[in-house]
């Protein structure tokens, strides 16, 4: 039996860097069927001039482009905020089987708030949502960072 091993830590580094580059600051980790981390990255929204370059939908991309699939049935996502729309969207379209989140996202969520992706009849697949991994750490680094633009 594989022991549960939260990579949320990792996540948060991400979201830090991604800050540290002026992005949002959101991190995620993409972890295979067999424990092995085999993505991680922050937004790159403004870096890349790209406003699909969120963390969740680069690690996917790398994931997939890894496997050779456009699907990653067994796979685990941490990502330290709440999807929003389009990447819970992509999260049910690359089949990811758990999506571990920090921080909630009232405004732009796409999980738990907002349109809730998960609960359409059109919504392919639904993974295993376990939120609030590590919120308060989330929640200070993106409050830390939007304060400072103010």
């Amino acid at each position: 039996m594989t022991r549960f091993k939260s990579h949320m830590d990792a996540a948060m580094a991400e979201a830090r860097a991604a800050a540290d580059r002026g992005e949002v600051p959101v991190g995620a980790v993409l972890v295979a069927p067999d424990g092995r981390v085999v993505a991680q990255a922050g937004n790159r929204t403004r870096e890349l001039n790209d406003p699909t370059a969120h963390a969740e939908v680069l690690v996917i991309r790398e994931g997939c482009a890894q496997a050779g699939s456009e699907r990653l049935p067994g796979y685990d996502l941490y990502v330290t905020l709440e999807p929003c729309p389009m990447c819970a969207t992509a999260l049910s379209a690359a089949r990811i089987r758990r999506v571990y989140y920090g921080a909630a996202d009232p405004k732009s969520g796409g999980v738990a708030h907002g349109p809730r992706i998960f609960t359409h009849p059109q919504c392919h697949h639904v993974p295993e949502v376990y939120d609030g991994i590590g919120a308060d750490e989330a929640e200070a680094i993106l409050k830390a960072f939007f304060a400072a633009r103010r």
